[in-house]
């Protein structure tokens, strides 16, 4: 009986909870982070033990915000939640999953229109490292419509993005906008 107890002290140990944790990778320009990016964030934060919100580097998106500047709005934006963290990347996806010792990569679907270009990547990416997961989640209903490239705009032609972005979002595009 000693050797079972023995069994559940390490299966149970702190060390054993990072061994067998469930992590998640949700990768993305973020450029900037909606309200839609954060309910996929929540809704992940549930089903994983822990979620890195991955900010990537992708220049050819030609960004409105810098890599540091996206960086440091995610992490504000997930500060509340305890199993998540921002972090940056550049280069391959699945080698920074590999890295970060995840199982799965989050990607958030809001309409079929973007299934097919996800559905690409995904395959791609199994094909790079079988062991990775592809999760494809939708956020709410009232997010489906929402683009960081529409928040963009909608911001540029002096619109109210307050009801799309988080506060420290919307205060971030403004001095952005006045500075263009």
């Amino acid at each position: 009986m000693e050797c079972i107890s023995d069994l559940w002290m390490v299966i149970f140990s702190p060390f054993a909870k990072l061994l067998f944790m469930r992590i998640a990778i949700y990768p993305g320009s973020f450029d900037p982070l909606t309200n839609g990016h954060l309910d996929v964030v929540q809704r992940a934060a549930k089903l994983f033990d822990q979620v890195i919100v991955a900010v990537a580097k992708n220049e050819d998106k030609r960004p409105l915000f810098t890599l540091k500047q996206r960086y440091e709005l995610v992490k504000q934006a997930v500060q509340h939640l305890p199993n998540v963290e921002a972090d940056m990347f550049d280069g391959l996806l699945v080698a920074y999953v590999e890295k970060r010792a995840g199982q799965a990569v989050i990607r958030g679907l809001r309409a079929v229109s973007d299934f097919e270009f996800e559905f690409q990547m995904a395959l791609m990416n199994r094909k790079l490292n079988e062991r990775i997961e592809t999760i494809f989640m939708m956020p709410k209903d009232t997010y489906t419509f929402l683009s960081s490239r529409i928040v963009k705009e909608i911001a540029r032609l002096g619109g109210d993005v307050g009801a799309f972005v988080p506060v420290h979002v919307q205060a971030a595009l403004a001095i952005k906008l006045k500075k263009i």
